[in-house]
């Protein structure tokens, strides 16, 4: 009896398994319903060690394009131990998505294992910090440049508030980054905020907030970014020129030569979209930014065209160029990388 009682269960069990499995494959809550733990996260506990990689995104996009995408990818996979968190506007704990075919970029990313997908909630971020008083005064729509400003204030916050590392949305990450403490030289004595990492409460980023707000200005272009890092740097150091790949240091900050991040710099960033030069070498780089805002052609990762982006795709994030620019066809012939289920 005991025996016919167990079989029956495990009957009823196996047939409400498959009746689950196909209830999910057929319903538009598919990825929704498998990927809530993803968008739950409570960042402070994620990101305690100060050891996060972070981006930020300030539209309310949910379907990063492919440079994102890579650029996400790229820093999972160098750093398989770390958190890399990405902070989306757009998402919040209710957001209902429907099935990954409409949403390729978004699933891909949340099925690597060391990314999370976190709402960005500017109000609750900016709380405890001198951007707050400024946040809640300021109308957003009558701001020139608001998508890059509400960045830039975004960016300086989490970093502050969780230390690690903070990347840029079109930074392809090549080696691991081997400082706590440091900001990336765009060129000689002028520093970007594209990349950036502190140890939590590090004082040069509650500074950077501070002279955020007294200097506001979103009529001018990178006020409140670069050209904001570059005034903070100048008065927290004496730094001269860079001299042969060194780095410069003052106090407990390094400040990394153009090579690690800059090696091409923002007049030639369409050299990142003709054929490979095989001769440029980024063996002092620790990761390529692409000067996607410089882009206004629209230039994109063409397969085939062996340009040096495409190579970075294939390299560095190469499950965004499978699925995302290579197309179907090559579903099946490349393995996935670390950091990959």
């Amino acid at each position: 009896m005991l025996k016919e009682l167990q079989f029956s269960l495990s009957i009823t069990l196996l047939f409400a398994c498959g009746f689950l499995y196909q209830f999910l494959l057929r319903s538009s809550c598919f990825f929704s319903c498998l990927m809530p733990f993803k968008f739950q996260q409570d960042p402070e506990a994620l990101l305690s060690h100060g050891r996060g990689i972070v981006f930020v995104e300030t539209s309310e996009r949910l379907e990063p394009p492919p440079l994102v995408c890579c650029a996400v990818e790229s820093a999972a996979r160098v750093y398989p131990e770390q958190p890399v968190a990405f902070f989306m506007k757009g998402l919040n704990s209710s957001t209902q998505l429907p099935s990954n075919s409409s949403y390729p970029a978004f699933s891909l990313l949340s099925a690597l294992d060391n990314v999370f997908l976190l709402p960005l909630d500017m109000k609750k971020l900016l709380e405890d910090t001198p951007l707050y008083s400024w946040y809640t005064r300021i109308n957003a729509s009558t701001q020139a440049y608001w998508l890059h400003v509400s960045s830039d204030a975004s960016r300086l916050a989490i970093i502050w508030k969780y230390g690690g590392v903070y990347m840029d949305t079109d930074v392809i990450s090549i080696r691991p980054i081997p400082e706590e403490n440091f900001l990336a030289a765009q060129s000689s004595r002028y520093s970007s905020n594209g990349v950036f990492g502190f140890l939590p409460h590090h004082p040069f980023l509650w500074g950077c907030m501070e002279n955020f707000v007294e200097h506001y200005n979103s009529k001018i272009w990178g006020n409140q970014g670069p050209i904001l890092i570059t005034r903070m740097l100048k008065l927290w150091c004496k730094l001269g020129d860079f001299q042969g790949l060194s780095d410069l240091r003052c106090l407990n900050l390094s400040f990394l030569h153009p090579q690690r991040f800059y090696p091409i710099s923002y007049p030639q960033w369409r050299r990142y979209y003709e054929v490979w030069d095989r001769d440029l070498s980024f063996n002092d780089s620790y990761a390529l930014h692409l000067w996607n805002y410089m882009n206004k052609e629209g230039r994109t990762v063409v397969r085939g065209s062996n340009t040096l982006v495409e190579n970075l795709f294939r390299e560095y994030c190469p499950r965004t160029y499978r699925d995302l620019i290579q197309g179907p066809e090559g579903l099946v012939t490349r393995k996935l990388g670390p950091g990959n289920k």
